[in-house]
């Protein structure tokens, strides 16, 4: 071989080599300016997560929403500041007996289970009025929603008639449907349609599933919820007339038989 072909290779090889260490510095540039990218675009992701995460839990839920509503769609039959006055019974009836519950209470099923259709069939007779006041702290104390939702469903079978209202308010309690404390099944709208169609007057009714599916009436449930919150009264079942709590014969607690509540209310109107 001659010196200058060896040096002619010499020199191709250098050139060779040249070409290749520029062609891998640009694959190493783009290499990092795409890391350096990728890198980019998941912290923005990152903060965008926390972000939206910490939107997500300042956000009101639906409840809190309901809660502050300024505009409230009330059933029918109720009367007062955002409907709720629920009184059911004959105006002729001279006395009311206030009555406060809270529907995921098992206490209140207790009662109704043993009183609930005593006071129907007085209320009925015209021996006074019941002025319902719902509560929904157990959804607090135990977590979820149901007695919340189970308010609403009430003001639902409300907007239907008072005697829809009664019944199904009894279904609820009922020892067939009533569920333990800490299930929260009365979350569940389709329960509480189930529930329902064991009253005559809500089986199959189409307005009372739409206005339950809705929440038609979850910004009224909140209200009345409120009222009981500003009623001063401390636990469920409460019964009280001309502001005077109606109890078992030598308790502190509300009478959980029919007679027992017999006596104390006859005692009560008499006062």
């Amino acid at each position: 071989m001659s010196k200058r072909n060896s040096q002619a290779n010499k020199a191709a090889a250098r050139e060779r080599l040249r070409a290749e260490r520029e062609r891998q510095a640009k694959k190493d540039k783009t290499r990092k300016q795409v890391v350096v990218a990728v890198s980019v675009v998941a912290a923005l992701a990152v903060v965008g997560g926390i972000s939206y995460g910490v939107m997500q839990l300042n956000k009101p839920d639906a409840w809190e929403a309901a809660a502050d509503a300024k505009n409230v769609t009330a059933p029918k039959n109720t009367s007062g500041k955002d409907g709720t006055t629920l009184v059911v019974g004959k105006s002729s009836a001279k006395k009311t007996l206030e009555l406060y519950e809270d529907s995921r209470c098992p206490v209140c099923a207790t009662f109704e289970q043993g009183v609930g259709e005593t006071v129907s069939k007085d209320v009925e007779a015209g021996k006074y009025k019941v002025q319902y006041v719902g509560a929904t702290f157990i959804d607090n104390t135990d977590n979820g929603e149901g007695s919340k939702n189970a308010l609403s469903a009430l003001g639902a079978a409300l907007d239907v008639s008072p005697e829809a209202f009664m019944e199904y308010k009894a279904a609820l309690y009922s020892a067939e449907f009533h569920p333990e404390e800490s299930d929260d099944k009365f979350a569940k709208d389709s329960y509480l349609i189930e529930v329902a169609n064991s009253v005559d007057a809500l089986k199959g009714n189409k307005d009372f599933q739409k206005n339950v599916e809705d929440g038609t009436y979850d910004a009224w449930a909140m209200k009345m919820s409120k009222t009981f919150d500003n009623s001063g009264v401390q636990g469920t079942p409460t019964l009280k007339m001309d502001d005077k709590k109606i109890t078992a014969e030598g308790s502190e607690n509300a009478p959980m038989t029919a007679d027992e509540f017999t006596k104390a209310i006859d005692k009560a109107l008499k006062a």
